[in-house]
């Protein structure tokens, strides 16, 4: 249990994200090519995306914050596959709230 609790909360939100993130990733893999190994996969990673949430909420103890900065990770990090990987394009004005989304992790993580 230390060795959970020595890695710092944000870390673990970073983790989760990332899991969650390549959930997202496997599901429009699957949405291109259904199948059965896709979702079993997807189903795991999105239970390590959420095992991995357990020691950031333990830790500060505080779901308004650490919610609200694992949803904007995770949607920071889902954006960032769908630009990188599948080439989609942002507009102006999503720019713009992907940008705010970085300062509320800022702020919130404070």
């Amino acid at each position: 249990m230390n060795i959970i609790l020595s890695i710092p909360a944000l870390a673990w939100l970073i983790i989760s994200a990332l899991f969650f993130a390549f959930g997202e990733f496997l599901s429009k893999k699957f949405a291109l090519a259904p199948s059965l190994s896709y979702i079993l996969i997807i189903l795991g990673i999105y239970a390590l995306g959420t095992l991995s949430w357990l020691p950031a909420i333990f830790q500060k103890n505080q779901l308004s914050v650490v919610g609200a900065i694992w949803s904007v990770l995770s949607l920071i990090a889902t954006i960032l596959i769908g630009l990188l990987v599948f080439n989609e394009k942002l507009t102006l004005t999503q720019s713009a709230g992907l940008v705010l989304g970085i300062v509320a992790v800022y702020l919130l993580s404070r």
